[in-house]
């Protein structure tokens, strides 16, 4: 049985370090003290965490896959989830996410629902900016960008 530190079991669950340690102090999540005091925590209970956290869904990713890459976006509050619903009427859609046990709801357009091609069970960021809420979608490689030439 393998031991991990929380920041490590966090970032296999896609949650924050804080988030778990507040789930240990609350005996929410079980973990073993070292010698030392510090907490870890074994796969199993990983594997038992990452199952109550999410439905899995037939095209759903890792979250312990390789590193997300939002490019040209200067917002840094990005809340990592996924996307439990999606209603369009019209010109605006609903997204309704789960980060963590947490669920945030976010009206925008159908151009940019259709545009990110978002569908329930998509790994998707939250990314918070001052009163507004963007979604964005998760690459596991960063986009090349085709400049256009000029025409002299």
């Amino acid at each position: 049985m393998a031991l991990r530190t929380v920041r490590d079991a966090a970032g296999k669950l896609g949650i924050g370090y804080s988030t778990l340690k507040l789930w240990i102090r609350q005996g929410h999540a079980r973990s073993t003290k070292t010698a030392g005091g510090h907490h870890r925590v074994s796969d199993a209970e990983i594997d038992r965490l990452s199952a109550n956290l999410a439905p899995e869904a037939p095209n759903r990713r890792s979250r312990a896959g390789g590193p997300d890459y939002l490019d040209g976006l200067s917002a840094r509050n990005r809340l990592r989830g996924f996307v439990e619903e999606v209603r369009i009427d019209g010109l605006l859609g609903q997204v309704r996410m789960r980060i963590g046990d947490d669920h945030l709801t976010a009206i925008i357009t159908r151009d940019a629902i259709e545009a990110l091609g978002l569908k329930r069970g998509d790994d998707a960021f939250a990314i918070v900016k001052s009163t507004e809420v963007m979604i964005a979608r998760a690459t596991s490689v960063p986009r090349r960008r085709i400049r256009k030439s000029r025409k002299k």
